[in-house]
């Protein structure tokens, strides 16, 4: 028999035992057994004891732990898992539980409300989304209660600012691979959020704070609830939370940083031709004071005699302040300057510092969980959870032209000096760029995300072949609507007739294009400084902007046991088995002018027809993607999970062996398996523990890459040595087939030995390979990976048509990257009873480190090569992240001090460094002055006075010494930051209270 039929016949067997053991509890409820001692399973954590728990007794329990669906005695899983206790939570102070969890090293590349603040479409806006090794939230397997939750956009990844967090008691962090026990994105690990199911009493908490700049002023109100009636056979529990972070507005135009932070100068690469790198010097330089030649704030003539006049107050034209020097040559380039920026000089039409640092969030989350004992053994319960997030901020101001911009030397609006300038060098044009400083708004966008989650379950114990069994089924409805407003957004081509104007016979000036015209097209005036009427505004960005309305639902029915089948001379052997079914579906819709006119989008009264816009395609909008889209798939999976005790000793310890075989078939890509072999040995040595585990894990693609929105625009591209004109359809691809990844970790675990009963201590090794990365490609990729000989790819073109505008190329996504992180964890803790010195309390030391030594990406493209990105601190995985705590506790007060750690880094480990002498650079492997980007060190402090047996205050202050971010650069003008790795807000002050009763 073949191995894979062996594995095929073990999940048959499994699932017919699950049914088998749902007929047997049926029978048997009439007369239930008698609970088993250890029925309620003890939550303990597989690595050191979290600061807020104190250490508890060695004894066997039976353990649940989110790296494994076993709950056995004395069970100790291979999967490294990190906890943070309710209190743990409750010291952070955070107005999200999200921003805490995200401090841990081994998460790296979270989403918050400091990252895409300068997206207006992507729909990761204001998403709290975890990252665990820098693989992506879509790699992270994020749950609520051990359930999958409705993902929050159409990649799947679920927003934590939904959850119900005042209910939480701890956060289970698996730093491994999980598929099989868990399913489809778990590549990187699982964080699991528990709540308290039980809870009886009354609680709040009420807190407050602001940044040391007096901005992103935020507040928090929650409250729970939880009784049990009915002698103790119904438990309700209610929750509602009310938060708002008010963010940090932009500051608009100019090297400004937003009220008063100083550390905003401008930062960015200035890149030479790779022809011009024969001299010895390199080809990009990091540079600060950044000036993009190409436009000013109100208006620059960017070509031709009259280069280098600018406009201001009235349109008044002016001699620019070019930086380094500069003259303009009269054919675009700056003497001096290195396209497209000079340094220094006249500044203030830069839009690189107009992003939010912070958006303004709001968080209205309401939960509760109603569970009925039916009789001791037997619980059904129901579970609703609403979540309402919103967010708001402005990606830039105005909305610079970069040169690309023809005004007609007969436009009335130019002063009478230009049009004789123009009259003397014998022009009728000039190119032209401005920062569009005199709009009256600069774009705001404002995404909502609603949650409506329903979920019914059962849970308990039931007796089958002479064993005590456990048992949970649930089905589960979650939809989340978002919806993505955009504001005071410009249309391309009403923009584009409306500058283009004309003096007309009497005198009155109007839109040169006669159709515009007809349209209702009203002239702007963008030759400098001058107020833009309501009309015109009006006109070119009209009230009702772009918008992106998506419904994504998904349904799970899932059901699984777990108990020890057997007892052996090592122990008891413990089994988990399920399966569960999903359907995942979205739907996206945009407007008639982003999406094009279609029968789901016509126009209407707040979008009427124009004969300037493109109807077809859409895409008239000044920036994003506001395309119709949907698309459904559903998966059927079976798992079981084995942990076989091997060694009993009293000399050599004791060791288990965990084994999972999970099969999976989904509607689109079919099947796929994923595995888990583990392995842990607690050694005769005290305290001692050794653990290993290897598994294959699976992403199966989301709805996003499979159903993504078609987007038509036209390219050109290189083909047989020719140009080829290209309609570029940008689509989803539903043969997309799941990413396959490869887990290794080996740990060794010191858990408080007898000589030193408050010490804790961890070290793991992981090595993660994920093939058949999903990645995009540019058409060009495309096109070259087909001449080399991809048939799949060539599938997805034609290019050799007679009639040209037959010829395309469609964009999508294909299973060709891959990634590989290398790296290790090391975690520690040590607590002491004072009264032992003497002294009130008790005092405890965590640190958690993550060392990332490789994480190497090959896009698997032609002419790329595979690309280092550990130690990259523009991207997610520096090399080292750290975060330490030291606390001080007793009944009344508590005091924590607590240290993050960035280790400094590199813009990118494929520049080659140098300042003289360097060779000839190369797209590969560019050559730059300075490859060192700084790290960063950031101390907070927090505490606690218990006044009264109800009452506790409380406050934190993070980044003591308001440590700037370092300058991230890039080739094009931005805020100049890394937020996924920096803290961009600065200091930042919290009181609050809590009360309990």
């Amino acid at each position: 028999m073949t191995t894979q039929t062996t594995r095929n016949t073990i999940m048959r067997l499994a699932v017919a035992s699950a049914c088998s053991w749902i007929a047997v509890a049926h029978a048997q409820q009439a007369t239930p057994p008698a609970p088993a001692a250890d029925a309620q399973p003890v939550a303990q954590t597989d690595t050191p004891a979290p600061s807020g728990t104190e250490p508890e007794a060695k004894v066997e329990n039976v353990v649940t732990v989110s790296g494994s669906r076993i709950a056995a005695r004395g069970f100790s899983q291979p999967t490294p898992t990190t906890v943070l206790s309710a209190e743990d939570l409750a010291k952070n102070a955070k107005p999200n539980l999200f921003n805490a969890i995200a401090e841990l090293p081994a998460l790296q590349g979270s989403t918050g409300r400091t990252t895409s603040t300068n997206s207006t479409s992507s729909g990761i806006q204001g998403l709290s989304s975890l990252s665990l090794r820098g693989l992506g939230p879509i790699r992270t397997l994020t749950l609520l209660d051990g359930q999958r939750v409705v993902g929050a956009n159409v990649t799947g990844v679920t927003d934590v600012s939904q959850f119900p967090q005042l209910l939480v008691k701890r956060v289970d962090v698996v730093t491994g691979g999980a598929s099989a026990s868990y399913g489809s994105d778990a590549i990187g690990g699982v964080v699991n959020f528990i709540t308290d199911k039980k809870f009886e009493g009354f609680k709040a908490n009420v807190e407050g704070g602001q940044t040391t700049y007096h901005d992103d002023k935020n507040g928090t109100l929650q409250a729970a609830w939880g009784k049990a009636f009915l002698d103790n056979r119904l438990h309700v529990t209610a929750s509602a939370e009310y938060g708002r972070e008010k963010g940090i507005d932009s500051p608009g135009f100019g090297e400004v940083g937003p009220n008063g932070r100083s550390w905003y100068k401008n930062p960015a690469y200035q890149v030479r031709p790779l022809s011009a790198t024969n001299d010895g010097k390199p080809q990009y330089t990091v540079i600060e004071h950044a000036q993009q030649y190409q436009y000013a704030k109100y208006g620059l003539i960017t070509n031709g005699p009259l280069q280098g006049t600018a406009f201001g107050v009235n349109g008044q034209p002016y001699k620019f302040n070019y930086g380094s020097g500069g003259v303009p040559t009269g054919t675009g380039a700056v003497t001096g300057c290195v396209n497209p920026f000079c340094v220094g000089g006249d500044l203030s039409g830069s839009v690189g510092a107009g992003t939010n640092l912070a958006m303004d969030l709001t968080r209205q989350v309401a939960y509760t969980r109603v569970g009925f004992d039916i009789n001791p053994d037997h619980e059904i319960y129901f579970t609703a959870n609403f979540g309402k997030v919103k967010s708001a901020f402005t990606p830039n101001p105005g909305a610079a032209k970069n040169a690309n911009l023809t005004v007609q030397c007969d436009n009335p609006y130019l002063p009478a000096s230009i049009a004789a300038a123009c009259a003397a060098n014998n022009i009728t044009s000039f190119q032209y760029g401005t920062a569009n400083g005199q709009f009256p708004e600069s774009i705001n966008v404002h995404p909502t995300r609603e949650m409506r989650r329903l979920v019914l379950g059962a849970d308990g114990n039931f007796a089958a072949l002479g064993r005590d069994w456990r048992y949970d089924a649930y089905v589960e409805r979650g939809i989340n609507f978002t919806d993505i407003i955009v504001h005071d957004m410009t249309l391309n081509n009403r923009y584009t007739a409306a500058i283009d104007a004309v003096r007309l016979a009497d005198g009155s000036i109007a839109c040169r294009s006669l159709t515009a015209r007809a349209a209702g097209c009203v002239p702007m005036n963008i030759i400098g400084n001058v107020p833009v009427s309501d009309a015109t505004w009006a006109y070119v960005a009209p009230e009702y902007g772009p918008q992106q309305h998506t419904r994504q639902q998904q349904d799970v029915g899932s059901f699984n046991i777990s108990g020890e089948a057997f007892d052996s001379w090592a122990g008891p052997v413990a089994v988990a088995t399920g399966a569960e079914w999903r359907r995942e579906s979205y739907r996206v819709s945009g407007d008639p002018y982003g999406n094009g006119a279609t029968g789901d989008t016509p126009y209407n009264v707040n979008y009427p027809a124009d004969p300037l816009l493109n109807s077809t395609v859409g895409n008239n909008w000044y920036a994003g993607n506001y395309h119709n889209a949907s698309g459904t798939y559903n998966v059927k999976e079976a798992y079981l999970e084995l942990n076989v005790p091997v060694l009993k000793s009293a000399t050599w310890g004791e060791a288990n062996v965990n084994l999972a075989d999970r099969h999976t078939k989904y509607s689109t890509s079919g099947h796929v398996e994923s595995w888990k072999l583990g392995a842990s040995w607690k050694t005769g040595i005290d305290g001692l523990r050794l653990r290993a585990v290897t598994s294959k894990d699976v992403r199966a693609p989301n709805l996003s890459e499979l159903y993504a929105a078609a987007v038509v625009v036209n390219n050109i591209v290189q083909y047989q040595g020719n140009t080829v004109t290209i309609q570029q359809r940008t689509v989803g691809n539903t043969r997309l087939r799941p990413e396959i990844a490869r887990n290794n970790i080996f740990g060794i675990v010191m858990d408080r030995p007898s000589w030193a009963p408050g010490f804790s201590a961890s070290l793991d090794y992981f090595d993660i390979k994920v093939d058949g990365v999903i990645s995009s490609l540019t058409a060009q990729q495309e096109v070259d990976l087909c001449v080399a000989g991809n048939q799949e790819i060539c599938g997805a073109m034609s290019l050799n048509n007679t009639v040209s505008t037959n010829n395309y190329v469609t964009v999508q996504a294909f299973n060709l990257a891959s990634l590989r992180s290398k790296g290790y964890d090391v975690e520690g803790s040590y607590r002491m009873n004072l009264k032992d010195w003497n002294l009130p309390g008790r005092f405890t030391v965590r640190a958690l480190v993550t060392r990332n030594i490789s994480f190497l990406t090959d896009p698997g493209v032609v002419g790329t090569i595979p690309s280092e990105g550990a130690g990259n601190n523009l991207g997610n995985t520096p090399r080292w992240k750290g975060l330490a705590s030291q606390s001080w506790d007793t009944d009344k007060y508590s005091l924590t001090l607590t240290e993050r750690w960035i280790s400094s880094g590199k813009y990118s480990n494929e520049f080659i460094e140098c300042q003289t002498n360097c060779p000839v650079s190369t797209v590969i492997h560019p050559t730059i002055y300075n490859n060192h980007m700084k790290g960063a060190f950031y101390v907070d402090l927090g505490g606690s006075w218990k006044f009264s047996d109800k009452a506790t205050a409380f406050f934190k202050v993070d980044n003591i010494g308001n440590v700037d971010p370092a300058a991230a650069p890039q080739t094009n003008l931005s805020y100049g930051i890394n937020p996924a790795l920096y803290d961009v807000v600065g200091r930042v002050y919290r009181v609050g209270m809590r009360y309990n009763f």
